[in-house]
């Protein structure tokens, strides 16, 4: 008898991609085959992300294209971040819609798929308790809370978050934190690299708040120290989304003394100016970020620092926004994103409005982002001449494409490498050539 066959596309973040893949994981246990072709599926699934406006509507378009196109006897779920909070404006937005599944139960999807399928459904079937958001099925159900993708893995460490970011719908969405189990995180750390994977991405919506509501101090550092221990093979660890004020000395020193863990740190200051950053209820003190960043830099002389910023946000004066420009370089960093405010109801910032015009945003944007491209371009040249371990990922014609301690997966820069070298392996490249994102070089023999 043939299987039912399945497929998710899955929009957003890393963190939207591991709860992707563990939908897939429950679905393939029940029975369920994946296909890489959702005209060949028999269950569409849309794992959605709600976080600002742009991402609202991909969603919705996706959405609205897949149901277009269905043909009889195909069901189509919407799940995820967006249909938690927007649950029925997608049903009225998406005619043909079967089913609605929310982020904070996406492990019931195979229940939702059979309701949906056993049962006439002129209106869309919907799944969206409201209990606090919950990090999976038992532990001991085999089910992997990571996004694999070649030989790196995104692990998700806890979910929700408690920080209270005026502009954020996260806690609306996703609930207050909930760490996951020290030891449930060390066993699918082993079990990944019982697959061969050589990088393990550790994410969350703030990862330094790691095991704050089980009790742990420090819990980040702690967890890496155990992994340390538990996985001593492993390559590459690396820290994404750290909270400004809680990067300890402890979690610094380990990252100076653990060759595993890499000299990366993704830490979000979403601007400069303390005005800026209390009206955004995010940590002011500036002072704390310097002197941090400062340590961090003399104590790791290789780190890379990634940040993000809002440009636009409500209240930004020219001259708050100027801060952030000479903050920017003054400090250096190696990555940056930068993000045009928007206007998320049910915020607290949704009091503030939306003054800032959308064309002065739009030029902020720009005069940030090339501030920071001549800045990328100027570190980036520091490189030429050595030699950088590489993880390859990928061949295209006659190079070879990987990525350095310097890139986390799909959002920072590549390697690319002249010739083809075996893709799943770490190769010493010297560098030889520098553009804004990206460097080039050759295998050093």
């Amino acid at each position: 008898m043939n299987r039912l066959t399945f497929h998710v596309t899955s929009l957003g973040c890393a963190k939207n991609s591991v709860d992707s893949d563990s939908m897939a994981q429950l679905l393939e246990r029940a029975g369920y085959r994946t296909v890489n072709s959702p005209a060949r599926a028999d269950v569409l699934i849309v794992n959605t992300c709600g976080f600002i406006g742009p991402a609202r509507d991909e969603s919705t378009q996706v959405l609205q294209s897949l149901a277009e196109a269905k043909r009889p006897g195909q069901v189509l779920i919407a799940a995820g971040c967006l249909t938690q909070r927007y649950g029925a404006e997608v049903a009225r937005q998406v005619p043909g819609l079967d089913g609605i599944l929310g982020t904070r139960r996406w492990m019931d999807i195979v229940e939702v798929v059979q309701a949906v399928r056993n049962r006439p459904h002129p209106e869309p079937f919907y799944h969206l308790p409201e209990e606090a958001v919950t990090v999976g099925p038992d532990p001991d159900a085999g089910i992997l809370r990571a996004s694999v993708a070649g030989t790196s893995a995104y692990l998700k460490i806890a979910d929700g978050c408690r920080r209270p970011c005026a502009f954020c719908a996260i806690p609306l969405i996703k609930g207050t934190a909930v760490s996951r189990p020290l030891d449930v995180l060390l066993d699918e750390a082993r079990r990944l690299r019982e697959q061969g994977l050589r990088e393990l991405v550790l994410i969350a919506q703030d990862t330094t708040d790691y095991g704050h509501d089980l009790g742990m101090k420090d819990g980040l550092a702690v967890l890496l120290e155990n992994l340390n221990r538990a996985v001593p093979d492993l390559d590459w660890i690396r820290i994404m989304y750290a909270y400004p004020g809680c990067v300890t000395d402890r979690l610094i020193d380990l990252m100076a003394s653990s060759p595993q863990v890499l000299p990366y740190l993704d830490i979000p200051l979403q601007h400069a100016h303390p005005e800026t950053l209390t009206r955004m209820r995010r940590p002011a003190n500036m002072e704390w970020v310097r002197n941090t960043i400062a340590r961090m830099r003399a104590v790791l002389p290789r780190l890379a620092i990634r940040t993000t910023f809002i440009v636009g946000y409500p209240g930004e004066t020219e001259a708050e926004f100027q801060t952030l420009l000479d903050f920017v370089a003054e400090t250096r960093f190696d990555r940056v994103g930068t993000f045009q405010f928007s206007y998320e109801p049910g915020t607290v910032s949704a009091a503030l409005g939306d003054p800032v015009p959308a064309e002065v945003k739009d030029e902020r944007y720009q005069r940030l982002m090339l501030l920071q491209q001549s800045i990328s371009l100027q570190i980036n040249q520091s490189f030429v001449g050595q030699t950088l371990d590489v993880l390859v990922e990928g061949i295209d014609k006659n190079l070879s494409l990987g990525r350095s301690y310097r890139d986390a997966p799909e959002i920072d820069g590549l390697v690319l490498i002249e010739g083809r070298a075996k893709v799943g392996q770490i190769v010493p490249v010297r560098i030889g050539g520098a553009m804004p994102y990206d460097l080039s070089g050759v295998v050093s023999r």
